[in-house]
């Protein structure tokens, strides 16, 4: 099986810290590799056009933002970026 999820969060998916899958937005599995590809080249085609900036480690974590997704966060007194992140999971 695989699984692509779609996570909303103020640090990039590939840091996956604890708790990370509170941030988790959507969850799609398949059973066919093939349509899971199609799925996640779709979706990963759809955030760049949305999205200005991106990044991508170990072929299997991307990350999308953009300059007005920036917070001031108060407790730590700095901006923090929102991060889109796409994860390709295999299961078996």
């Amino acid at each position: 099986m695989y699984k692509i999820i779609y996570m909303k969060a103020d640090y990039e998916p590939w840091w996956q810290f604890e708790g990370w899958e509170e941030s988790i937005v959507e969850e799609k599995v398949f059973e066919n590799k093939e349509e899971a590809k199609n799925f996640l080249d779709a979706t990963l085609k759809t955030f760049k056009k949305k999205y200005m900036y991106h990044g991508q480690k170990k072929e299997r974590f991307w990350a999308f933002w953009s300059d007005d997704e920036i917070q001031f966060c108060e407790a730590c007194d700095d901006d923090i970026q929102t991060y889109h992140g796409i994860i390709w999971e295999e299961m078996h």
